[in-house]
């Protein structure tokens, strides 16, 4: 297939060029260009930053709950910090040749 002879079909996806080519052991039809149709695509772009914030503007702040929050977090960073440091010495430990005595 190359790409300087395609009939004008692209694949919708990546906008490569495809070319139709018959299949063996099927009758020769000319095949004429197929007309090339533009899909139009849904571009996403995420809301401006302040328009996102602006709902949580007006919230007072709970003291009691943000400490709560803040030590859930914490304790959570340190058991993955000592979880880590487990398998490390695990890993380290199966990989240490066996001392005989």
């Amino acid at each position: 297939m190359s790409r300087e002879t395609h009939a004008g079909a692209e694949c919708p996806n990546c906008r490569a060029h495809l070319t139709l080519v018959p299949a063996p052991g099927t009758p020769s039809v000319p095949l004429l260009p197929l007309p090339v149709v533009p899909v139009a695509r849904e571009e996403f772009t995420p809301p401006p930053v302040a328009e996102v914030l602006a709902v949580y503007a007006d919230r007072k702040v709970d003291r009691t709950t943000a400490a709560r929050g803040a030590a859930k977090v914490r304790e959570s960073l340190v058991s993955a910090r000592d979880a880590a440091v487990r398998r490390r010495a695990e890993q380290k430990a199966a990989r240490a040749p066996a001392k005989s005595a």
